[in-house]
């Protein structure tokens, strides 16, 4: 086909460069990583959890082994025969110098059931600074000492943290996904750091008690899908910063098939895609194997084509090692090799999500049906596109499966 090898270069290129540039900023953030010092004020961590996820045990147990002298572990289930809630009092007798309360509480509060599983436990939390940790974060034992001293620099209201992936099966589907978080979007959302970004990526989000009663509350979140980006975007509103941790958590990818993958990842392109549509089309850019394939394909095999693929396969396996070697030090869970041949896989699958994220607003969430709008962006009185990637998404029940 004539006229295609210039804007397929071209794109091929582009994804290039971002691979290299999301390297640099990678190096960069493993080299500012130094011990915490400062004040160290006593700390409740809460930890919702759902389900017996993979390596849930072992999750929880790393929260167990902080080097920090006094904090609190709240961990809750809405379900009283939640089996995570086995796990957690498993870990909680293993540990019984570890300050750890179990809440189990039936009330919803609103459709966010995450949320409204944090709203059950707050009353249980016995200090000051609240850091909420996913359920499927792995941390190192300075973790929680790394995220106190970014508070406490002047003008922080937020902390969160930025993960690597974990696959918690050799299967493929779990690998790829692994590799998204890693190789993508972890890159990525440094370089939008270095940028000046201010983005709350929701595997922590810490905060002091009297920074949320300012922005309003759990309760201002309870019926928003995004609730990590509405609360990022609720206390930069406030005149506080947002700050990432200089620590690197490992999140547990659990989906054992491609199917249970694409769910999930649709539930993050789709919210993303409602608030920020022109931004998040061009996302496609940064996926170069794609482009070398289509390249590939459409000029019917031409050398040039080829040699191009083989060098964006050159180019995306060296970053992906280069990744993986700058954060090794710092990981909580060593990182498994990363399959090269994948790499192609995951560069279409991605593309192939960021198309299928317009179709239409449908996400599934732990088995909950759900619509995303921008409805709340209007209530809030809106935000510059793309600004966090944050979707001011509000959770709808699908009539297909209401909440119960």
């Amino acid at each position: 086909m004539q006229g295609i090898d210039g804007p397929l270069l071209a794109m091929t290129g582009a994804g290039a460069a971002q691979a290299v540039a999301g390297l640099v900023a990678v190096g960069a953030f493993a080299a500012r990583v130094r011990p915490p010092h400062g004040p160290m004020p006593p700390v409740t961590i809460l930890k919702p959890v759902c389900g017996d996820e993979p390596l849930l045990e072992q999750a929880i147990t790393s929260f167990c082994r902080q080097d920090y002298p006094c904090y609190q572990l709240v961990i809750g289930a809405q379900d009283p025969h939640d089996p995570a809630l086995v796990v957690a009092r498993r870990v909680r007798a293993r540990f019984p110098a570890c300050d750890i309360a179990i809440v189990v509480d039936r009330r919803l509060h609103g459709a966010n059931r995450k949320v409204g599983n944090l709203m059950n436990m707050l009353p249980c939390a016995k200090h000051d600074v609240l850091v909420i940790a996913d359920s499927d974060l792995h941390v190192r034992p300075d973790y929680l000492a790394q995220v106190v001293a970014t508070l406490a620099q002047p003008g922080t209201g937020l902390v969160t943290t930025i993960g690597a992936g974990e696959p918690a099966a050799a299967g493929i589907a779990s690998q790829i996904g692994a590799m998204h978080l890693s190789h993508v979007f972890l890159p990525s959302a440094l370089i939008a750091v270095a940028l000046g970004r201010q983005d709350c990526l929701g595997g922590t989000m810490a905060l002091r008690r009297e920074t949320l009663t300012r922005v309003g509350g759990l309760g201002v979140l309870v019926d928003h899908l995004a609730d990590d980006n509405v609360l990022g975007a609720l206390v930069r509103r406030a005149g506080l910063a947002v700050r990432i941790a200089p620590t690197l958590p490992v999140v547990t990818v659990q989906e054992r098939t491609l199917g249970a993958l694409w769910l999930h990842e649709q539930r993050w392109a789709r919210t993303i895609r409602v608030l920020a549509p022109v931004a998040h089309a061009g996302t496609v850019m940064q996926y170069p194997l794609f482009w070398a394939l289509l390249w590939v394909l459409l000029s019917g095999g031409a050398l040039a084509a080829v040699l191009c693929f083989v060098c964006m396969w050159i180019v995306r396996a060296s970053v992906s090692r280069g990744i993986d070697t700058a954060l090794r030090p710092l990981r909580a869970r060593p990182a498994r090799p990363v399959p090269i041949w994948l790499l192609p896989v995951r560069d279409v699958l991605s593309v192939a999500q960021v198309a299928a994220s317009f179709w239409d607003d449908v996400v599934v969430w732990r088995g909950q049906t759900m619509h995303a709008d921008a409805g709340a962006a209007r209530a809030f009185g809106g935000e510059e596109e793309g600004q966090g990637l944050c979707p001011w998404t509000k959770l709808g029940t699908s009539p297909q499966t209401p909440f119960v």
